[in-house]
């Protein structure tokens, strides 16, 4: 954690990107007193599961597929 007064935040805010570079919290102080905490931006979760999770959590048909396949192929000739 990190500790600035105004007066430094005020003159760093022209190098955010100096003031912020070790992706910690900072707190801006007035006369020794807190009154502003910035934290970093957390990373936003992935809206979906990985295609390897998803498969692995469906369950396997029954009969297969294939033999389905092989079935309506057998009933058109």
């Amino acid at each position: 954690m990190k500790s600035i007064t105004i007066r430094e935040a005020r003159e760093g805010l022209s190098h955010l990107e100096q003031m912020f570079a070790d992706n910690d919290e900072v707190i801006v102080t007035r006369r020794g007193e807190p009154v502003a905490r910035i934290l970093p931006i957390k990373p936003a979760k992935p809206k979906f599961r990985s295609l390897a999770a998803f498969r692995a959590s469906q369950k396997p048909l029954n009969p297969p597929l294939s033999q389905t396949v092989i079935e309506d192929r057998e009933e058109r000739c």
